[in-house]
Formats: structure tokens, sequence, C-alpha cells
């Protein structure tokens, strides 16, 4: 097999070929309002695109998961940084942590809607704590890989607990810590379909939900073709960006 040809394979084209070839043979064997066909999706996606609907409900989705997104990193990296790398936190946090990962956070809806009301901030509350835990997680699983010469070597040095938590710790849980976010991105894309299908009135989640009551399958696979694309984007958009800029951490894609 030549270059050219390994290099088409490794892009998924083919695969998305496959993908769409398979899609279209199936709709054959159903009406539209059951499963429609790729050029019946496209239809409807130019019907909702054209009329402004869409934009509206990729907007209002995309600002609701990045909020969340923002304040689970923010929450969760340090949280998972002090449980990795300090016993005592490492004690009293981690039980709470292990427990509660464990429990969906579309459970909590009804909880959050009436403890923060039906506004945003019972969804952004939903999403962070979907997305807060692979954070937390795999950030401790970083810290926990770092070899111990090298805190051994920064005390040698003559830097205190601070200081080597600042200059170990940390630099060796970023590969950790993106994975985690990427993770986190991933679950807070799926976290807002089920907030949005629930308790709101625009998203993607609401088109996909509502579509239904207009028997618009059509418009369920637009919903969800632009949420595998929102989501395929976003994720490489992360790793374009941490392969630039955090390379010096042993972040290579």
């Amino acid at each position: 097999m030549n270059k050219a040809a390994v290099k088409i394979i490794k892009s998924g084209i083919i695969s998305w070929i496959v993908l769409f070839i398979a899609w279209g043979v199936i709709s054959l064997f159903y009406t539209e309002s059951f499963f429609p066909s790729p050029t019946e999706t496209f239809a409807g996606f130019k019907e909702i695109l054209l009329n402004g609907k869409l934009w509206e409900d990729i907007s209002i989705s995309v600002q609701r998961v990045l909020l969340g997104w923002s304040r689970a990193l923010l929450i969760g990296i340090p949280v998972g940084l002090l449980i990795g790398r300090f016993r005592i936190v490492n004690w009293f946090v981690e039980p709470f942590v292990n427990f509660f990962r464990f429990v969906p956070a579309i459970g909590f809806l009804t909880l959050f809607l009436m403890w923060f009301g039906v506004g945003e901030e019972s969804k952004l509350i939903l999403i962070t704590y979907a997305s807060i835990f692979p954070v937390v997680i795999n950030t401790i699983a970083g810290v926990n890989t770092i070899n111990p010469v090298k805190y051994q070597a920064a005390e040698s040095l003559g830097a205190n607990r601070f200081q080597s938590f600042l200059t170990v710790t940390v630099p060796g849980a970023v590969p950790s810590i993106l994975t985690g976010a990427r993770l986190g991105l991933s679950t807070a894309i799926i976290s807002i379909v089920g907030a949005e299908m629930l308790a709101a009135n625009s998203g993607l989640g609401y088109l996909v939900y509502t579509s239904r009551l207009y028997y618009r399958t059509d418009w369920i696979f637009v919903g969800i073709v632009t949420l595998g694309i929102l989501g395929f984007s976003a994720d490489k958009a992360l790793r374009f960006v941490a392969k630039k800029s955090l390379r010096h951490y042993g972040v290579t894609g």
C-alpha cells in the first residue's frame, strides 16, 4: 500500500464515505418520517438554517457548554492537584469524589431546578457537575504518575513543599489534565442535551426533543449531526492549541 492510500485512510475520509453510503441504503427501506436519507436530512438542515433557528440553538448550546466546562476546569484542576499531591486532602475529599462521580448528573436536574430556578444557572451547574469528575480523576492520575525522583531533585535544590508543587506537580500533571479536559468537554456536550430536553426552550437538545412533536425526524438527525460536528471540532481545536502551547510539558497531540 502506497503512502497516498495510507494517508487517505488515516484521514478518515473512507470511513465517512462508507457511513453515508450505509445511511443512504438503510433509508431506502423506511419512510422519511422514520429514517430520513442524507439528502432529506440536508433539506431539513437547510430549512432550519435559513430561518435562523439552527444558528440560534447552536449559539445557545455552545455558550452553555463553554461556561459550564470552564467552571469545571477552574474547580476540577486545583482540586485534582491538591488531592493527588497532599495526603490529608486526599483523605478528606477523595471519598466524596468517588461517591458523587457515580451519580448521573441528570439525576440532580430536578433538585437543581428547585434550588437554582429554571433559568440558565441550573443548566450551567448541571454541566459543571457532569464534566468536573473526568477533570478531577485524570488530574489525580497525572499527579500520581510523576516520578518521586523529581521531587527529591527539587528538594535537593532547596525547594520547599509549595515550590515543588508549582515546579514539579503542576507541570508533570499537564498531559493528564489535558486528557481530563477533553473528556470533560465531551461529558459537557452530553449533559447539555439532557438539560435542554427537560428544562429549556432553546438549544440543540430542545430542537431534538421537540422535533418529535412535528414528526420531523430530519430535524432530529440535524440536531444529532450538529452536536457531533461541534464536539468533534471542539476537541480538534483543543488538541491543536494544546499541541502548540504545551509541547514543552510533554503534550504531543
